[in-house]
């Protein structure tokens, strides 16, 4: 297949840009702008068998065409090892204000195809609406089904299909063993079934960029044929569900809701009274709404940490916590979220995650536990809502206890030292946000003595100190107070880098990364914000960390820096924290800047504001920007790359980057 330059150009452009909604129950719809699926992850409706976890690919895409004049125009682009169709050439125009929406024109047709999720359910419907020229037209709609993990793609699965119609309702199933039919439905048409048709090869080009295997097979059950008059406007809808129950599904009032409900979020985030940036907060709503689920084992809601591949992890809920819940006004979730995580706390951790086949809470974290306590400080600071601390304020109790006696569950190996600092890890442990691991292997060990875990220690103490004067009284609260003090002299007198002039990551460990601001960041920071080691470690992290799209993971020049997060599984895992940008850290950088204003001194005082105004200045052009330019439009990459042209990387739409960078525009 030849195409010119200009062709070629569009194509690349286009194919690079991905679209999502969500269901709310961990289900979501996705796919490139052109309708091509370039990644195993891709589909209309990938659906939870257990909500939020164990997404299936279900229904892959729909492929149309049009007939008219005794010529066929395929509008749909799927994308094989060797070859592209080329339908995203009648592509003229496509929106996403609200739910993704697509315009083909051929010729005097028009074709605009709108897809929407059922909230809560795991039902995706498409509405066409054809605007047909001076002669008969038959519109075909070809479904392109699969029952497969998210995470496997194969040309080797084999397909055991049966499919049976009753009263317009096609029932599939593809594999007998688990026995969890496929349901589509068109509101009119003929549905002429076809016979073993596979769909063999479909190739997504991101997975082979990311060395995974990138060829699948898939299912083409049969096709509705839909013929239209001349000049006729005509609507026809698809449905696909894993429910049987779809006759009563109106795609009309699916629509209609879903804009509703979004509209709800808008006015009840009352962050659009200020109408000059009507459309970024409308967005910023939309993307912060997306990660928000319920979990059905829980029976509360959780924050999912990314799209398409992560589920819900402590420590990315509770750093996202503010951005994504807090900022808009959804106190009623952000209570359910910390109940969700509260919970599952089991020898004084709170959980990391949880297994995405059986739902089992994990444990292998040392930091989200102590993260909880500043997201206790903030929900307060909104809310006011101390009863409701009140009543889990055991259990904040119980975290303390076992950090200061020791947990050596699940191989933490967290003790509180002689000293009043904690330690936790081993070499093969991966328990701080640093955490990948490559076949047993530790790629960032942080065993030890690290700088994060320890200054929110410190703001664990600070904090239950303020509850328990509340809820217990001075005694309590004195001992509180008192590891607090041990723990911030010892911190003082050994994590300092005089050298490098800033802080140590761990303790024997003198790599520039941006963990240090952990010491100035939080609620109540280990460091004096006026000291000079502050403004060390500030000035530092400006210096060898901080760019545009986030701060840099090691400090350039630091042995094993990677610039560009590319290659195998291997290749990103070695590289995924040795330098690659994390928007998320920018917030950090945000709050340490923040507290540093409670100076004393007028002229850094100003000094500093001047930071702030254009650390916000240049967040909001940048990320307004990166929005639209490649990934899920409208959300934010999990990370960057650290030089030109800075493009997103691991997942196309990440929580924590959202409610960060969205966090220091809005606050």
């Amino acid at each position: 297949m030849k195409k010119n330059n200009k062709e070629e150009t569009l194509l690349e452009k286009d194919i690079s840009k991905e679209w999502l909604i969500t269901n709310g129950i961990g289900g979501y719809a996705s796919s490139t702008i052109i309708g091509c699926n370039t990644r195993k992850y891709h589909g209309l409706l990938v659906a939870p068998l257990t909500p939020p976890a164990l997404r299936y690919v279900i229904l892959s895409k729909v492929d149309e065409s049009i007939e008219f004049n005794d010529n066929k125009y395929n509008l749909y682009t799927n994308m094989c090892k060797n070859s592209i169709s080329e339908g995203y050439k009648y592509l003229t125009k496509f929106d996403n204000e609200y739910i993704p929406s697509f315009t083909y024109k051929v010729e005097d047709v028009i074709v605009k195809k709108i897809v929407c999720m059922e909230y809560g359910k795991n039902i995706t419907c498409i509405s066409y609406k054809i605007k047909n020229g001076n002669h008969k037209t038959k519109l075909t709609l070809s479904p392109i089904v699969n029952y497969r993990s998210a995470h496997v793609a194969s040309i080797y699965h084999q397909f055991d299909i049966e499919q049976e119609k009753e009263n317009n309702i096609v029932k599939i199933v593809l594999d007998r063993h688990f026995n969890n039919p496929i349901y589509i439905k068109a509101s009119e048409g003929n549905y002429i079934e076809h016979n073993q048709d596979i769909f063999k090869g479909m190739f997504y080009i991101e997975e082979e960029k990311r060395g995974f295997d990138a060829e699948d097979n898939l299912v083409v059950p049969g096709r509705y044929e839909i013929n239209i008059n001349e000049n006729e406007e005509k609507e026809i809808t698809f449905i696909c569900s894993l429910n049987e129950e779809i006759e009563n599904t109106n795609v009309k009032d699916v629509i209609t809701n879903e804009i509703f409900r979004l509209r709800k979020l808008f006015k009840k985030s009352k962050l659009l009274d200020d109408k000059c940036d009507e459309k970024m907060i409308q967005q910023y709503l939309i993307s912060a709404d997306n990660f928000i689920a319920y979990r059905k084992n829980t029976k509360l809601h959780t924050i999912l940490a990314g799209f398409p591949w992560f589920l819900d992890w402590g420590r990315d809920s509770l750093i996202a916590f503010e951005g994504l819940l807090l900022i808009p006004h959804r106190y009623d979730i952000a209570k359910e979220i910390i109940l969700t995580f509260t919970n599952n706390i089991r020898f004084g951790l709170v959980p990391n995650g949880f297994a995405d086949d059986n739902n089992r809470p994990l444990y292998n974290s040392a930091d989200a536990s102590l993260l909880l306590f500043e997201q206790i400080n903030k929900y307060l600071r909104y809310t006011s809502d101390i009863e409701f601390i009140k009543s889990i304020y055991s259990k904040l109790k119980n975290i303390i206890d076992y950090y200061k006696r020791g947990i050596d569950f699940d191989e933490n190996n967290i003790h509180l030292d002689g000293d009043g600092l904690i330690s936790s890890g081993t070499i093969n442990t991966q328990n701080t946000w640093m955490d990948v691991k490559y076949d047993g292997y530790a790629i960032t060990p942080r065993n030890g003595k690290v700088v994060e875990i320890n200054a929110l220690w410190y703001n664990a103490l600070m904090t239950m100190e303020e509850l328990s004067s509340i809820f217990e009284g001075k005694k309590v609260s004195k001992e509180y107070r008192e590891l607090a003090d041990k723990c911030k002299e010892s911190f003082k007198n050994q994590f300092y880098n005089e050298k490098k002039k800033c802080l140590y990551d761990v303790i024997g460990d003198s790599k520039i990364r941006p963990n240090q601001l952990f010491a100035l960041s939080l609620t109540y920071p280990i460091l004096d914000i006026e000291s000079e080691i502050a403004k060390n470690v500030i000035s530092t992290v400006e210096k060898k960390l901080l760019t545009k799209y986030g701060l840099r993971t090691l400090a350039k020049g630091e042995p094993n820096y990677v610039e560009i997060y590319e290659g195998d599984s291997l290749k990103r895992d070695l590289s995924y924290h040795q330098g690659p940008v994390w928007p998320w850290l920018l917030g950090l950088y945000y709050d340490a800047l923040r507290n540093m204003m409670n100076t004393s001194d007028e002229e850094q005082k100003e000094k500093i504001a001047k930071k702030i105004k254009k650390l916000k200045k240049d967040t909001k052009e940048t990320f307004m920007k990166a929005l639209y330019a490649d990934g899920v439009m409208g959300s934010i990459s999990e990370i960057y790359d650290t030089q030109e042209p800075y493009q997103g990387k691991g997942t196309t739409a990440q929580g924590w980057s959202i409610a960060e960078v969205y966090r220091i525009i809005l606050t």
